[in-house]
């Protein structure tokens, strides 16, 4: 309540607005939190947003919040589990959600599938739509060493609503995707890639630290705006001719 809701009130009279979260901790063997959830459906009864979404991901156990977006073991058994809790809620919630890809530092040695093959089967058996972070798919490949345009080659194109974009922290052995600094230049080519092949998908450029001038960040925005008008453009003529 308060001015947080005055002030949500006032930006959706002038713009469009999605909910993105980080606390439904789909992918976790607590319960889900029903307290939470009822909070989440009131705020989305009130104010539409375009979509909602979340991460594919848990983040506690026994009750105890890490405070961080932990990776599942991509087996069977958690694709089961984590399809029902995203089925139920989006049931309760009555929309589907988009789910997206977390940016990952440890494996599972039970893991008998890729990341993005469960990720496909997430979206197909939940029948959810997918927010494809093209920097959480470069820190994972890099700290994982995988093909990162073979991950987006996996993706079924009509399930891919959103990208999200942001900078990372590169400690030479591994990448934390830490959202401080500028886009670097890998990850504007996997950007590139991921237009061709999902066209026009909205996008949104996360910056959580070292936050510049106002000018600086709509600059990366431009920039996003002219590779996906530029990967168009050479779609249309390649069609025309």
């Amino acid at each position: 309540g308060g001015n947080s809701l005055y002030y949500l009130e006032k930006i959706r009279e002038l713009y469009p607005i999605v909910f993105h979260g980080v606390s439904m901790s789909l992918g976790s063997c607590d319960p889900l939190d029903w307290d939470y959830l009822q909070q989440h459906k009131a705020l989305t009864e009130r104010f539409d947003p375009a979509w909602i979404s979340d991460h594919l991901c848990w983040t506690g156990v026994n009750g105890q919040n890490l405070h961080d977006l932990m990776p599942l073991p991509y087996t069977e058994e958690a694709l089961n589990h984590i399809v029902d809790r995203i089925q139920q809620v989006q049931d309760y919630l009555g929309r589907q959600m988009l789910i997206e890809n977390v940016s990952s530092y440890v494996t599972y040695k039970d893991s008998d599938m890729t990341e993005w093959d469960f990720l496909a089967e997430v979206a197909t058996r939940a029948d959810c739509l997918l927010l494809l972070d093209v920097n959480n798919i470069y820190v994972s490949s890099y700290n994982h060493n995988f093909n990162a345009k073979q991950f987006i080659d996996a993706i079924p194109v009509d399930r891919v609503q959103q990208f999200h974009m942001a900078g990372h922290t590169n400690c030479e052995t591994h990448i934390i995707d830490t959202h401080k600094f500028d886009i670097i230049d890998e990850v504007w080519d996997l950007y590139r890639y991921a237009v061709q092949r999902f066209g026009n998908v909205s996008i949104m450029i996360e910056r959580d630290a070292n936050i510049p001038p106002l000018a600086d960040l709509l600059n990366e925005l431009q920039q996003a705006r002219n590779i996906a008008e530029s990967v168009w453009l050479q779609q249309s003529e390649v069609v025309q001719a």
